[in-house]
């Protein structure tokens, strides 16, 4: 564990998961699950359902983008805090091999965390026994953009 994750998250799983129940419904109900959280960190899974599965056998972009973007605004908020305008403004992701039908995993990770934006990267890999486990199917980076308000709040604290 690196020394930015020692300190304790800004919101707990959770509140993270009751936070995306709220404004954002369709993540739990699109079979994505938040697995753990830690300062700067935060790991979400999906479980196949046969909407996310596409020609040839294989889970789609789409499925993994999404997952990918949720598991980065996880990792945004565990820096954060319950924050839920702050937004997705830039994200790129690298579809590295088919993976096949089985759960992923997003691993997410803040890299640098500014007043108005937030920087990270996400690995995703296949779940389960055999040769396939493991290996990385897609990597993505992404900025969060932080509301003004909360940077407005942010510098209060620093100067007081």
């Amino acid at each position: 564990m690196g020394m930015e994750n020692q300190a304790k998250a800004a919101i707990r799983r959770d509140d993270f998961i009751a936070l995306l129940d709220e404004h954002m419904p369709q993540v739990r109900q699109g079979g994505l699950s938040v697995r753990a959280m830690e300062r700067g960190l935060c790991t979400m899974v999906a479980t196949p359902q046969p909407d996310m599965v596409r020609a040839g056998g294989t889970l789609s972009g789409p499925t993994m983008f999404a997952l990918a973007d949720v598991a980065l605004y996880g990792a945004v908020l565990s820096m954060i805090g319950p924050e839920p305008l702050a937004v997705t403004s830039n994200m790129t992701i690298t579809f590295l091999r088919k993976p096949p039908i089985r759960p992923l995993v997003a691993e997410a990770r803040i890299l640098k965390l500014g007043r108005k934006l937030a920087y990270g990267e996400v690995l995703i890999h296949s779940e389960g026994e055999g040769e396939e486990a493991g290996e990385l199917v897609a990597h993505a980076t992404g900025n969060y953009a932080i509301p003004s308000t909360l940077s407005a709040e942010k510098e209060k604290m620093e100067r007081a």
